[in-house]
């Protein structure tokens, strides 16, 4: 089983690995139920979807029904504004056929004119607010990609109390000192505040490129079973953070095989020899 711990505030324990259920936006529901059984084989109580995931909150919806209580349940909308936002809250409950969500994030927030119309008053924040008021949410969070992400949610904590935060986290990623530096810094304000972090592409070996894209992630991860699980005990190193599964449903046991036989993180020269022998490059630059 994977360890768990306290998401932040909320005073759920979950999964340290939670699933990214952006693996279940093209599959069938046949694939879908076929996935469960393999998170409730290792123990994973928390989902994290998304109104843009494709069907996946439509293949999960039977799953709530069926295993009702187990999941801690987060979605994400896309939506700017208010009237927007509000429309993606009330659609995902409506697909996810319940009655709240406990966590909805606004999702991939890294333009800086984005950022600000989200934040302002009449932006999609206003509308997280006051479905949490009409008891539609419970907790509200921020994501975000790219270089500059870590950077992005320090500013977004001095704007709102944000119940978590979800960006990056692999080796070769925190190479880059400024995504280093700002990563540990909004990971103490985080720590400070009991503020959740997640964080994803653990398993991201570099992007496609001119490479046939054979998995159903935008990045191409890795595969081999050591590789993975070299990634994702580097991320589960870090003992504050929680690790965002991988948006391919073939690649998510080995992931969380790896995840149920974390002991520590492999060293410094353990992950050099990763990069090395994979040519592995940055997703983000």
């Amino acid at each position: 089983m994977i360890p768990k711990a306290e998401f932040g505030r909320t005073g759920h324990k979950s999964a340290r690995v939670i699933f990214g259920a952006a693996s279940l936006g093209r599959v069938s529901q046949k694939v879908a139920d076929e996935t469960l059984e393999v998170l409730l084989r290792y123990g994973v109580n928390h989902i994290d979807t998304a109104a843009s995931y494709g069907d996946s909150e439509l293949r999960i919806a039977p799953w709530l029904k069926r295993e009702p209580g187990r999941f801690f349940l987060a979605t994400k909308g896309d939506k700017r504004d208010e009237k927007g936002a509000r429309e993606e809250i009330d659609r995902s409950i409506d697909r996810l056929g319940v009655d709240h969500v406990d966590l909805w994030q606004i999702h991939s927030i890294a333009d800086p004119i984005e950022w600000d119309q989200a934040l302002s008053p009449g932006g999609a924040l206003d509308a997280a607010l006051l479905a949490r008021e009409e008891g539609l949410i419970k907790w509200i969070g921020v994501t975000g990609h790219g270089a500059q992400i870590a950077a992005t949610h320090r500013r977004s904590l001095e704007r709102f109390d944000f119940d978590s935060v979800l960006l990056p986290y692999n080796f070769i990623t925190m190479q880059n000192a400024y995504y280093r530096d700002n990563f540990d810094a909004l990971l103490k304000t985080c720590q400070e505040r009991n503020v959740a972090v997640q964080t994803i592409k653990s398993i991201a070996h570099r992007p496609w490129m001119e490479s046939d894209h054979t998995r159903t992630t935008w990045y191409q991860p890795f595969e081999e079973p050591d590789d993975i699980d070299l990634a994702v005990w580097w991320a589960m190193g870090r003992r504050e953070v929680f690790v965002n599964s991988v948006g391919d449903v073939d690649l998510l046991p080995l992931v969380l095989d790896a995840a149920s036989r974390f002991g520590e993180a492999p060293d410094e020269s353990a992950m050099q020899a990763l990069l090395s022998r994979s040519h592995s490059e940055p997703l983000f630059v």
